[in-house]
């Protein structure tokens, strides 16, 4: 078996690190565009990047208009402000949707050198090849594939974290699950990303209900941003499945947080898949304390699934306030749009659009 291994050139991981990645940050370029997020800008942590900049004698244009995940019109106006102060890299910092909109404006800009600092510990971003960009017209979310956007330097600091509310704890943390478990019941699986994927597993079970009890908890906090560049590295080189196929098109058209619609699928659709590799899912099982059979041991893990779900609240379709009408009558579009990604297509069972649309509907009886 032969596989390839992706990853971010280089990667700083630790409390305080972002303090550290000064020299490293002047060697990719000298004038940045910084993309976050207005809330991002407002805890302060905008500003602790400008300083490490300022050291080095980096100057910066900082752009905040991300709002929610990114649409194509928002990264034209990033674009532009990007040409207009003759940056040379970009700087992500922020969750997903700062890190995805960097990528976005390097490929529009010849693939300049790109910094991803994730704020939140969930979409792994800083270590992949993917970004999603909403395209407005037709209210499409699309999923980008470029290695040449997997970032020069990534910095994981669990300090950026402590501020992320419970809600974005529990969404963020719920698609870095979403990443380790899809990736290992993958069809494009690997020894290299089983070993990543296990060990994000058995981090977010343990440390997801802490960093979300107790934001202040730097261990919690920096066990689940290890746990998601770990499920991001595992999604780089083993992709994702049924799940992420059907989430995107949950998000473009109700403007459900990534995380949160992931994590609304994520039972209805590994049960699904259970049965076309049923010991991966009782391999899970046994790291989290099963024992027994195969289904004894699979069937634990996804109650212990359940259980992480009630403790960090996830919300249901209904109870987020989607109408079940407008989502009855998307249906037939979400599943081609599911089915046009490629990602189900990873599942270890086969998936049709007829079967995704009946999971659609499954939905409101959870």
């Amino acid at each position: 078996m032969a596989f390839q291994v992706l990853m971010p050139s280089k990667s700083i991981i630790g409390e305080n690190a972002i303090d550290k990645a000064g020299k490293d940050v002047s060697e990719l370029g000298k004038n940045a565009l910084i993309i976050s997020g207005k809330i991002v800008e407002k805890s302060g942590i905008v500003d602790r990047l400008k300083e490490v900049l300022d050291k080095e004698g980096i100057t910066y244009t900082v752009f905040t208009d991300i709002i929610g995940e990114p649409d194509d019109k928002m990264i034209e106006k990033a674009k532009q402000v990007f040409d207009d102060n003759n940056c040379d890299m970009v700087i992500g910092i922020g969750g997903g949707s700062p890190q995805d909109s960097a990528k976005a404006v390097s490929s529009k800009s010849g693939y300049i050198p790109i910094v991803l600092i994730p704020t939140t510990a969930g979409s792994g971003s800083e270590a992949t090849k993917f970004y999603c960009v909403t395209e407005s017209a037709t209210d499409t979310k699309r999923l980008i594939t470029d290695e040449k956007v997997i970032p020069k330097l990534a910095i994981i600091d669990p300090v950026l974290s402590v501020t992320a509310p419970k809600s974005v704890t529990a969404a963020t943390g719920m698609d870095a699950l979403t990443h380790a478990v899809e990736a290992y019941t993958s069809k494009k699986a690997t020894p290299y990303t089983d070993v990543f994927a296990l060990s994000a597993i058995k981090r977010i079970f343990e440390y997801l209900p802490k960093a979300y009890e107790t934001g202040n908890d730097l261990e919690a906090r920096f066990q689940m941003a290890y746990a998601a560049y770990e499920a991001g590295i595992c999604i780089n080189n083993a992709s994702v499945t049924l799940v992420h196929g059907m989430s995107r098109p949950i998000g473009a058209l109700f403007h459900v947080p990534h995380g949160i619609s992931n994590a609304m699928l994520i039972d209805t659709c590994l049960s699904f898949a259970k049965d076309g590799c049923i010991e991966r899912f009782a391999q899970i099982g046994r790291l989290l304390g099963a024992q027994g059979t195969d289904k004894e041991c699979a069937d634990a893990f996804f109650i212990s699934l359940n259980e992480l779900i009630r403790k960090i609240e996830i919300p249901t379709l209904e109870e987020y306030g989607i109408d079940k009408e407008a989502f009855f009558n998307n249906i037939d579009k979400m599943s081609k749009d599911a089915m046009a990604s490629g990602s189900p297509a990873n599942t270890i069972k086969d998936v049709t659009e007829k079967d995704i649309a009946a999971l659609y509907k499954q939905l409101w009886l959870r």
